[in-house]
């Protein structure tokens, strides 16, 4: 019982940060599930399916609120389904320390990017040829760290919505959303098909994350986000500071 409540504070708390920074929740999930000493595809898989609940959940709520670019969030989803894809294939053939090694990466650059995200300057949305391909590259790149790690895109998705494209931070997180829905639906399917999620921990932290998630969409609307992101970032760092003298020591 201990343990189920642990991942449902968890996964209730990722849901929460996940909406309200766009990001989908799993880079909180996927740390919880390392430390229970499980693969990397279980890992990558289990924690799927609470970024999934998230976006579906983040969706729903942003979608009432009428703040998603559906055009555009196809267009990018289209590019990041085959990323998807190969994600779930290569987290069959990396070790756990490889993959924490590699998610050390990921929770850094994740961390640098919160407490930046409120300096990303907006550029004139001038849809230029060049910049759409290098849209479409990047979302092929979310795609991968999807379905690999197990989380949600919104470090790659929001700033190049915002960075490239002239979109608002208000309206690129929930497009975000609606991305991370469609390629974490096709990730999960991939996953589900080579057999790599735990089902009983999945079906725990799914309701934590969806719950949570409406509650982040509402906060989005008022939330102060300077002090959350700075201790938000500064528990990344410990996390990966963490993972890094596992491996060392």
């Amino acid at each position: 019982m201990q343990d189920i409540l642990i991942l449902l504070i968890v996964s209730f708390g990722a849901g929460t940060l996940g909406s309200l920074l766009g990001l989908g929740g799993g880079f909180i999930m996927v740390p919880a599930l390392t430390f229970m000493s499980l693969n990397p595809s279980q890992i990558a898989s289990t924690s799927l399916f609470a970024v999934f609940s998230n976006a579906v959940s983040s969706t729903i709520a942003y979608t009432r609120q009428k703040r998603i670019d559906y055009l555009l969030g196809v267009k990018f989803a289209i590019f990041a389904i085959p990323g998807a894809i190969i994600g779930a294939y290569i987290s069959s053939f990396i070790s756990l320390p490889e993959f924490k090694l590699y998610f050390i990466l990921v929770l850094i650059g994740t961390a640098i990017y919160i407490l930046r995200k409120n300096t990303l300057k907006l550029r004139s949305a001038q849809r230029s040829h060049g910049v759409m391909i290098l849209c479409y590259a990047s979302s092929f790149l979310a795609g991968i760290l999807v379905s690999l790690f197990g989380i949600g895109g919104g470090v790659i998705f929001v700033p190049v919505m915002v960075a490239l494209l002239g979109m608002s931070v208000h309206s690129s997180a929930p497009t975000s959303q609606f991305i991370l829905l469609i390629s974490s639906t096709v990730g999960l399917f991939t996953h589900v098909a080579l057999g790599h999620p735990d089902y009983l921990i999945a079906a725990i932290i799914v309701g934590g994350a969806f719950a949570g998630a409406q509650l982040g969409a509402k906060l989005s609307l008022t939330i102060k986000e300077r002090v959350l992101q700075i201790l938000l970032s500064i528990g990344l760092f410990a996390i990966a500071a963490k993972f890094l003298s596992d491996e060392l020591l």
